[in-house]
């Protein structure tokens, strides 16, 4: 469409009554009248075209459709409601491409409700913003039909092909709860967030089970590998019931690294507010020790000193201990790309941020929805490399050098 020029005669034509800028933007100012008039004026050009003559023309032999008046109107809009009329014709199979039938809003009003539900604002929330900001009244059932459009969104989103190689994926699970069959009960959602190859993190999916274990992962595994993930270096995960043996079967490969924070978080537990400082301490002679062997020493010691008075702190990192170690074989400044879940906890605490309005879901897919709409707008920040990536990334080109999806396209990941 070429672009046309507003003169300054016209501008100050059309403002020539203007007083204050309820004038303007006010709900029956310039703006709104313009915004209407324009609506009208393109509907009334379109039935031109569909009828195949102007208006004031005589209806050209072998037509024997027609004009007939007007209907109104109203539309929800981002300048309030606006109330427009849309020409008919007598056959009645004319349909506005600008204003289709049945629709009632205008511009991006679907985009607001959807802004402020993806921000964690109840329904009553939104009819109130709306009606403050908009002088526009919705209906609860406006507002559940634009989210509820998100569904067919969030299955294609969760379908979406992936790619090859993620060198490192966090799992973690957020709890929600959800009304189901008319019980309430606490659902977990589980997410995967992976690092790809650029550094950059990405939210692979969203899952629910009532149970956990090697059944729901080796699933949730299996959609990961036929949306085309064949190969993931690191998991980092925190004591996912199942998840190692189901990972042994989908991707023998992967290294797990059970996330170091939780560790601590689960250790706190079982240890009273005037303790835990020295404890913490100990601890940290552990996980930040040079190497693998000086801290199997570390919490030795640790053992040494605390088994008695906290016997299941040195009782679950003992056995734990395989997949607490893998990062020690990495330099100090990407051991924290891998052990720890911070990543995918950071994201969590949004979640928890947006639905803390929300007692109770009604069911799962009103939690996908929410979650998913808040990754979108969350996603949008992730426009940088995690920090350290470079060296993480030179190091696991040589460690992972045969699986790099550059460097081998015939390896072991096809």
């Amino acid at each position: 469409m070429k672009k046309n020029k507003v003169t300054n005669e016209l501008l100050d034509q059309l403002l020539k009554d203007y007083q204050n800028p309820e004038d303007l933007i006010g709900p029956g100012g310039l703006l709104a009248e313009l915004k209407k008039r324009l609506i009208t004026r393109v509907m009334d050009a379109e039935l031109t075209t569909h009828l195949g003559y102007d208006k004031n023309e005589k209806r050209p032999e072998g037509r024997f459709n027609a004009r007939n008046g007007h209907s109104s109107k109203r539309l929800r809009s981002d300048d309030g409601e606006l109330e427009v009329n849309v020409p008919r014709d007598r056959k009645g199979n004319f349909e506005p491409t600008l204003v289709p039938k049945h629709q009632r809003h205008f511009d991006g009003f679907d985009d607001v409700i959807l802004s402020l539900y993806s921000r964690g604002l109840t329904t009553r929330d939104i009819q109130g913003h709306l009606e403050q900001m908009y002088k526009v009244e919705v209906s609860p059932t406006l507002i559940s039909n634009v989210t509820d459009a998100v569904s067919d969104e969030v299955k294609e989103w969760q379908c979406r092909p992936l790619d090859p190689v993620y060198p490192i994926v966090f799992f973690d699970a957020i709890v929600a709860k959800v009304r189901d069959n008319g019980k309430v009960s606490n659902r977990a959602i589980y997410l995967a967030l992976g690092v790809n190859m650029e550094g950059q993190k990405e939210v692979l999916g969203m899952w629910s089970s009532p149970n956990e274990g090697a059944k729901f992962w080796l699933n949730v595994l299996t959609e990961l590998q036929n949306r085309g993930l064949r190969d993931i270096f690191f998991s980092c995960v925190d004591g996912l019931s199942g998840f190692p043996e189901a990972l042994e079967n989908v991707y023998p490969q992967t290294r797990v690294q059970l996330c170091i924070v939780h560790m601590l978080r689960n250790s706190f537990k079982f240890v009273g507010w005037k303790e835990r400082k020295e404890v913490a301490a100990e601890l940290k002679n552990i996980y930040t020790a040079p190497t693998a062997q000086a801290a199997k020493d570390a919490l030795i010691r640790f053992r040494e000193i605390y088994d008695e008075r906290f016997p299941a702190i040195g009782k679950s990192w003992e056995a734990n201990w395989q997949n607490l170690i893998p990062f020690f074989d990495y330099p100090k400044e990407i051991r924290k790309v891998i052990y720890t879940t911070n990543a995918i906890e950071s994201l969590n605490s949004s979640f928890r941020k947006i639905s803390r309005n929300r007692n109770l879901f009604p069911s799962s897919e009103a939690v996908y929805k929410l979650f998913y709409l808040a990754i979108k707008n969350i996603s949008k920040k992730w426009t940088m490399p995690i920090r350290n990536w470079p060296a993480a990334l030179n190091r696991f080109s040589i460690e992972f050098e045969d699986r790099m999806p550059n460097n081998n396209q015939s390896n072991n990941i096809s």
